[in-house]
């Protein structure tokens, strides 16, 4: 599910809420058909976030952490692991993403924009999560680099059977990685495939998918 709107319509914020970092001003939220939120708290809240993985912005990686024991940080907060066990986990998860062995060892100071996002990918994995949230994955990254990004969240949305919650604004992402997409516009939600929501008459829709980077991003509509 892709989560696209203009700037300042609260997609972060909508994706913050449903993990308990925001509080819900009103109305009720629900994950796996529990209630979820920061309204939640306690042990169930606690067993909702083992069974999702978040990617924020930048990575949001400890800087003083390196690389694995940052991929860790879930499985310490929620298991009771031995050590070995947590640094194998780590070694699995780094290899999932695409980064070298030697990356664990190194600090977030000292990886390009992609690694980071990777390794932040690998710390969202590390618990196997059922649900994936991405808060703008492919931000700040070189048009090559999203590219392979986005083949990353497509591979392992299949080969894992993920469920992927991405707030883009990256239309090219939005094509390779969405099968529906969430638009919020006139504080509202309005869901479908992108070739529905290009039939949706509200202006900014319009714009924004038939537009002239929408029509550079998405393939024409069949005569």
């Amino acid at each position: 599910l892709g989560v696209v709107g203009g700037s300042g319509t609260g997609k972060s914020v909508l994706m913050r809420t449903i993990i308990g970092l925001n509080r819900p001003k009103e109305g009720t939220i629900e994950v796996f058909g529990q209630p979820a939120g920061e309204a939640e708290g306690g042990a169930r809240m606690r067993a909702l976030e083992m069974r999702w993985g978040v990617l924020f912005q930048e990575g949001a990686l400890f800087s003083s952490m390196t690389v694995t024991e940052n991929i860790q940080v879930p499985l310490r907060e929620y298991t009771h692991m031995e050590q070995g066990l947590m640094d194998e986990i780590a070694a699995i998860k780094l290899n999932m993403v695409g980064l070298p062995e030697d990356a664990g060892a190194k600090y977030p100071s000292e990886l390009s924009g992609g690694m980071k996002k990777r390794a932040g990918l690998a710390r969202a994995l590390a618990l196997d999560p059922e649900l994936l949230f991405l808060d703008e994955p492919t931000s700040g990254l070189d048009p090559i680099s999203a590219n392979m990004f986005d083949e990353l969240i497509k591979g392992l949305q299949q080969s894992l059977g993920l469920t992927v919650v991405m707030v883009t604004h990256d239309l090219d992402s939005l094509r390779a990685v969405a099968s529906r997409v969430a638009v919020l516009v006139n504080k509202k939600i309005k869901t479908g495939t992108i070739e529905e929501l290009r039939e949706d008459p509200d202006p900014w829709i319009q714009d924004y998918f038939s537009g002239p980077r929408g029509r550079a991003a998405m393939p024409e509509k069949a005569a």
